[in-house]
């Protein structure tokens, strides 16, 4: 069984360092699930910042060098007390219920984004980095490599330095069916994942982990919209390159 994402920060936080410079203070919304357990190990438990708070619903306590979790209040968010940071990180995968802590996180949902992000605003956050996910191959082509919603086009004009949206396929959610009519046509309909392309298909949460890990380091100001097909390829071989070839080509 997989550590519980901040527990894992103790050993991870006993690791040289890695001769990259600091970037300030990160906040994280969402350090839930096996992507969010990724991207706290990878940009908070290496030292990629100085500190870093993880949103959380209850009261946890804390022991980890540099990690800080903030408990929010019952209230609007934007009467959310400020929390400063310079970059923040969204996530949207549910926690997952066999770990006590993850069910202590604070997740959004989707349509809360431009809310969170008129929050984060308000910290002093000038990069924001969020992932999104989306059903494999049910994303119109129109909307991969652009701003696919009024949502995210309010978040655009917040006026951050930097805005990532990573767009990552994930896998469709089981459920338990009792009625066997519906039954047979959840079996009919999931013969279709076998048509959908090998770039539509979800990536490893570690190569997603490592893309947003790369792309916050090489990205210049401006908004960067990383399709799904982009992060499939980025998650095959040269990250590091697909991650320079596409915050470059980005207007």
């Amino acid at each position: 069984m997989a550590p519980d994402p901040l527990q894992a920060l103790q050993a991870a936080n006993r690791r040289p360092f890695d001769g990259r410079p600091s970037r300030g203070a990160l906040l994280i919304a969402g350090a839930t699930g096996v992507l969010g357990h990724e991207l706290v190990r990878r940009l908070a438990g290496r030292h990629r910042f100085d500190h870093t708070y993880v949103l959380a619903r209850e009261p946890i306590r804390d022991g980890l060098p540099g990690v800080e979790t903030v408990q929010v209040p019952d209230l609007p968010m934007a009467q959310w007390p400020p929390v400063a940071a310079g970059t923040a990180l969204v996530l949207f995968e549910p926690p997952r219920l066999f770990y006590d802590r993850e069910r202590a996180l604070w997740t959004p949902e989707p349509a809360q984004l431009p809310a969170l992000a008129g929050w984060l605003r308000s910290c002093g956050v000038q990069t924001l980095a969020v992932v999104l996910p989306h059903d494999q191959g049910r994303l119109p082509e129109a909307l991969k490599r652009g701003l696919a919603s009024l949502d995210e086009q309010a978040v655009v004009a917040l006026g951050f330095e930097r805005v990532l949206l990573v767009r990552s396929a994930q896998k469709p959610v089981a459920r338990r069916l009792a009625h066997p009519g519906e039954r047979l046509a959840a079996w009919m309909l999931s013969i279709t994942r076998f048509m959908v392309p090998p770039s539509e298909q979800p990536a490893r949460a570690s190569k997603v982990a490592e893309l947003v890990d790369v792309a916050l380091a090489l990205a210049p100001p401006g908004v960067h919209v990383a399709a799904p097909d982009l992060v499939w390829r980025a998650t095959q071989g040269e990250l590091r390159a697909v991650v320079q070839g596409w915050v470059a080509a980005s207007p």
